[in-house]
């Protein structure tokens, strides 16, 4: 029998409207009475909010569900099942200092696959042809357990790989940026005449752009070349520009037009995929919720207002990833104000809020876990 989620995450159409919102509601219903049953730390934190999950009656209850702030995993583990069972695990960058640690079940990870086929079909992501990647990430290592090296290379698997460059090499015991490197290989690439995909981080790529504008190169590839960007600016958020100044610099120095580019949102700590549409706008698909909520109040805010990024999914039974705050702030918008046609409410990222301005639905969960 196939239950709900898969039923879910199966859906042709990510962005649909109709049945889907029943089926997303009756998952994380299930996800969430799945985590209270078998995790008593968690059960404690719902305990502690007086929730129960007979609050949940239909799809508008789902901000009642308290959130756990990214935060929260970034200094305590909250396992639901044994992590020694579990199919992968990951962390975050950590370019804080601290590293949220996330594990996810063979269940998640057969979902999380569909969700990858629906993501790559609506967004024409799939190609047979052979491309050359230049990957703005890191260059695989055994040690190197964080989400996004996963996640760079798994965004091979919309097109076989013909060769491969990554900007990020290990050197002398660290990774260290290898510009050099990069420009070898679009100078390689070009005259293959192959497709490139660059993946990976925004950051790398406006570096790359601005020094072979600087130094007044150019490249030309192959009709079919794309660009997948994700991960964020991190450490660079200083340096970030208009996105237009990139998709300009883009091709005017690669060739590669606006329309071939994609921008991918996600966290480690919420394992769902967010890619933009030909506007640039993040659309909440059919297996996602995400729910706006004030810096102070916490109560949810309607479109168009400002607040902390509030993301529910119910993909992991490994731990309590259903309802996550992240120190992100954002607008949520009703999806016929995007104009790409896609129905689904879109949001987007104003940038991040101190740590120390967060407030928690789950208040009180790290003084439970000490007692």
């Amino acid at each position: 029998m196939i239950d709900c989620r898969h039923k879910l995450y199966g859906i042709r159409d990510i962005y649909q409207q109709g049945s889907a919102k029943q089926l997303f509601f009756q998952a994380v219903k299930e996800n969430t009475a799945f985590h209270r049953a078998n995790n008593p730390v968690y059960k404690r934190m719902l305990d502690a909010r007086e929730f129960s999950v007979k609050e949940l009656g239909n799809g508008d209850d789902l901000h009642r569900i308290p959130p756990i702030p990214t935060m929260f995993f970034k200094s305590h583990t909250l396992w639901t099942m044994d992590p020694a069972c579990l199919a992968v695990q990951a962390t975050s960058s950590g370019t804080g200092g601290r590293k949220s640690q996330i594990g996810l079940d063979y269940n998640a990870l057969m979902l999380g696959t569909q969700m990858g086929v629906g993501v790559g079909r609506f967004h024409g992501l799939f190609s047979p042809v052979p491309v050359n990647y230049l990957i703005l990430g890191y260059q695989p290592r055994r040690e190197n357990r964080t989400a996004i090296s996963k996640t760079q290379r798994a965004s091979m698997l919309y097109a076989p790989a013909r060769h491969v460059t990554y900007a990020l090499v290990y050197r002398d015991g660290e990774y260290r940026l290898d510009l050099d490197g990069l420009k070898t290989a679009l100078s390689r690439y070009e005259r293959q005449r192959a497709p490139v995909r660059l993946v990976g981080f925004p950051a790398y790529l406006y570096f790359l752009l601005k020094e072979l504008k600087k130094e007044g190169k150019c490249f030309r590839f192959r009709e079919g070349s794309m660009v997948m960007l994700g991960g964020g600016w991190k450490q660079f958020y200083r340096e970030q520009p208009e996105k237009q100044q990139v998709y300009g610099l883009l091709e005017e120095v690669l060739g590669i037009r606006e329309d071939c580019c994609r921008e991918f949102f996600g966290a480690v700590e919420h394992p769902s995929m967010y890619c933009d549409c030909l506007r640039h706008h993040f659309h909440v698909p059919a297996y996602s919720q995400v729910i706006i909520r004030d810096v102070d109040t916490l109560e949810p805010l309607e479109y168009g207002k400002p607040g902390l990024v509030n993301l529910i999914t119910p993909i992991a039974d490994s731990m309590p990833l259903v309802s996550v705050m992240t120190d992100d702030l954002g607008i949520l918008y009703p999806g016929a104000h995007c104009g790409c046609g896609i129905k689904a409410p879109y949001f987007k990222i104003l940038g991040r809020a101190g740590l120390e301005e967060i407030r928690t639905c789950a208040a009180g969960a790290g003084e439970l876990l000490r007692q």
